[in-house]
Parts: C-alpha cells; sequence; structure tokens
C-alpha cells in the first residue's frame, strides 16, 4: 500500500499540515517521533512554559498543552499518528520510501516538519531537571515577556546576530541584560554590534564564560568566569537565554534534499517546495528567521495545500 501523504514531525507545522491533508481527505499518516533530537513528540514548544502569543488564547497556554491540542485535532480529522522516529527515506524516485525502526512503507508525498533544536551549552544549573524552563531558555521572544523576567537582571549566551538581536529584545523587559562571550571579539554584524552596545541596559562581558547557574526553584544569581583573570562573580539575575543557534533536525535525510551551509532544508521562495518534487518542507527544518509557533503553522497549511495541488497533477 501506497501512502498518499507522509508527515515527519510533531509541532504546529506538522500538526497543521495534517489537518488540512486530512480535511482533504488525503489520509495523512504523521510520525511524532519518539524523543527525536532529544525532545518529546511536540518539539521545542513543549519546552515552552507560557505560551501567550499564539492567537485565541488571550489568558495564555502551557507547550504542552497547546501541543496536546494541535495532536487532538489532527486525530480528530482522521490523520493517523505513530509514535516513531523516522530514521531514513529514499527520495530518489516516487513513490518515496521511508522506514523507522518498527515499519517502512511508500509516500506518494512527504512532508518534512523535523523542526531544529536549540543549541545549549552544557552548564551547571542550566540542564533538564535543573533550572531548564525556570528561568534558562533558548528562545527570547517565546518566553522573554513573561513575568518572572520583568524588571529584573538577565544573562544571553552567545556571540553573533542572534544574541545581539535577543539581548535587545530582552531590555524591553528586565532591568539589564548581560552578554556573555567567551572572546575579545562578537562574531556578529557591525549594524547588530552598534545596536547594542548603544543601548544603556546592555553590558557585554568579553572573555567571560557563565560556569553555573544557581536558585533555588527559579533562576536566581549567574556565575560569570573572567577567562583572564579567572575571577568568579556571583551576579543577581531572573533568566538566562542560550542565544549559540539551532541545529536543523535534517541529518536522516543523508543529503538527498538541498541545504543551506546551517543544514536548514532550502525551499523554493514563497513556497514549501524542495529540490525534489513531490517533498516539502515546513516549520523550523526551513526557517532559521522567525522560528515561531504560528510561523511554523502556517507554512505547515501552505505545505498541506501544496501538497494537495501536486497529488493532482501527479495521480499515479
Amino acid at each position: 500500500m501506497v501512502d498518499n501523504v507522509v508527515i515527519i514531525g510533531s509541532g504546529p507545522a506538522a500538526h497543521t499540515a495534517a489537518i488540512y491533508a486530512a480535511r482533504a481527505n488525503l489520509s495523512p499518516i504523521l510520525f511524532e517521533g519518539w524523543m527525536a533530537g532529544g525532545i518529546a513528540a511536540g518539539g521545542q514548544l513543549t519546552t515552552t512554559t507560557d505560551v501567550e502569543n499564539f492567537p485565541g488564547f488571550p489568558d495564555g497556554i502551557s507547550g504542552p498543552e497547546l501541543c496536546d491540542r494541535f495532536r487532538a485535532q489532527s486525530l480528530r480529522f482522521g490523520t493517523v499518528i505513530h509514535t516513531e522516529t523516522i530514521t531514513r527515506v529514499d527520495l530518489s524516485k516516487r513513490p518515496f520510501r521511508y522506514a523507522s525502526d518498527e515499519r517502512e512503507g511508500a509516500a506518494r508525498a512527504i512532508i518534512i516538519a523535523t523542526g531544529a533544536t536549540a543549541k545549549r551549552d552544557d552548564i551547571p544549573g542550566t540542564r533538564d531537571g535543573e533550572l531548564w524552563q525556570k528561568g534558562v531558555s533558548a528562545c527570547a521572544v517565546c518566553d522573554g515577556a513573561l513575568p518572572m523576567f520583568r524588571g529584573k537582571p538577565l544573562f544571553v549566551i552567545g556571540g553573533g546576530d542572534s544574541a545581539m538581536e535577543e539581548a535587545t529584545f530582552l531590555t524591553k523587559f528586565g532591568s539589564k541584560v548581560y552578554i556573555v562571550h567567551r572572546r575579545d571579539e562578537l562574531r556578529a554584524s557591525k549594524i547588530m554590534q552598534d545596536r547594542a552596545r548603544a543601548n544603556p541596559k546592555v553590558e557585554i562581558l568579553y572573555s567571560h564564560q557563565v560556569v553555573e547557574v544557581l536558585g533555588e526553584g527559579v533562576v536566581q544569581q549567574t556565575r560569570v568566569k573572567d577567562l583572564k583573570s579567572g575571577e568568579l562573580r556571583d551576579i543577581e539575575s531572573a533568566g538566562l537565554f542560550f542565544a549559540i543557534g539551532h541545529k536543523p533536525n535534517t541529518d536522516f535525510l543523508g543529503g538527498q534534499l538541498k541545504l543551506d551551509d546551517q543544514g536548514y532544508v532550502l525551499t523554493t521562495p514563497g513556497t514549501t517546495e524542495t529540490s525534489v518534487p513531490g517533498v516539502f518542507a515546513a516549520g523550523d527544518v526551513q526557517d532559521k528567521k522567525y522560528r515561531q509557533a504560528i510561523t511554523a503553522a502556517g507554512s505547515g497549511c501552505a505545505a498541506a495545500l501544496e501538497a494537495e495541488h501536486f497529488l493532482s497533477a501527479h495521480p499515479e
């Protein structure tokens, strides 16, 4: 048996694609993964405590609950969901082949919505089960407006454009934002550096490293080390944000789709079409600019509509 559409992923892009494909009577099959990328089904959204910027929830909603609602809606319209991780695909010809550890199959179209995993340094106090999502985050835009961060000192780890952007964003809420960078010079573009330096709330700690995050139940202090003098300081803080990049979850593709130099799936501008006709990409696996639940959902909708159009034009 050949499936019409197989969707690989479990976040807002994947489930929006599933909802649209199911309503179009395409009988989608969705593989939500099993701790794929080290994250539970639902993707990065499951690591966000309060989501306050997704339309329809004026009082906010927790990330895991929002993911559960996505999943329930997919199931309601008939999506078949397997809690399995796709480990390999063959995109050399249609129907495409796919395999998990439990099953193999074929599909007339595939939607890749595997997302990206935020990079995190292994720092005591920031790990899962410690203060991760209790003041430690990897998305300032997602979490920075939470009440726990307002009027408090905050930390950003990184030296690139993302770090400058996240730090500048956090100055809207925090009393002060420290940017911690291990080197003497930032990697960010000059315009982004100038913007950060010009902000009176930003202090850049060059040649410094965060060595521990401290707190009882929530972040209360950040311990930094001067890499030149060896001096340690404990600085009051309510939050720490990693801004050292993301790794798109594309390893399983085995180089069969065109990727950019950072590993993100390249899509035709204005579409979700990849370098292989019949394969579409949605969400953070192809979006390194916005990385929001709502933009991921929008691209998931587009992928399903484009897959439906493709299948209509290629009925074989």
